[in-house]
């Protein structure tokens, strides 16, 4: 298969746009004396969390969760399995969930869904990358780095088919 491919979002752009959300992030924080966990939602979240949490001063730790909701395809299916949970306790805790992408947001709603009920202080979300226009879930996103128009893209930590989450860069992919 041949996949043509253009750059939507820069490597500079990501770099600036990561250091800034965690400015936000510690801006935000600063004034919490509960611990904070970061958690992951695998696998399109690694490689931004991985930038983010180094821009992040206050001490933190990382979990992480796998969720599906695409399989091989361009679409979600709406139906959402959690493939692997939290290692770690969170009662307590600020969580930030970090996501790569909220497309319809149905993923998300049924993550922090099962978060809210472990009693965390607090649920803040950050994510790389939003679709308003594709969005069926209202969701209340602290931390936001880019709002794209409706197009399918791959590239930092963005995958089509497990493919394309190591570029630097998020590109749009014509299939």
């Amino acid at each position: 298969m041949t996949v043509e491919m253009s750059v939507m979002i820069s490597t500079e752009e990501i770099q600036a746009k990561v250091k800034q959300l965690g400015e936000l992030i510690n801006a935000h924080y600063a004034q919490s004396e509960k611990e904070l966990v970061l958690i992951g939602l695998l696998r399109g979240s690694v490689i931004f969390m991985a930038d983010l949490c180094r821009c992040i001063a206050k001490p933190h730790e990382l979990d992480f969760m796998t969720v599906s909701s695409y399989g091989r395809s361009t679409v979600s299916s709406g139906e959402v399995k959690i493939l692997k949970d939290l290692d770690g306790e969170i009662r307590g805790k600020d969580v930030l969930v970090v996501e790569d992408i909220i497309d319809s947001g149905n993923t998300l709603s049924k993550v922090l869904e099962v978060l809210k009920t472990r009693g965390p202080n607090s649920i803040e979300l950050c994510t790389l990358v939003s679709k308003p226009s594709r969005r069926e879930i209202d969701l209340d996103v602290r931390f936001l780095g880019f709002e794209v128009e409706d197009r399918f893209i791959v590239g930092y930590g963005l995958d089509y088919d497990q493919k394309y989450r190591h570029l630097p860069f998020i590109g749009e992919i014509g299939l």
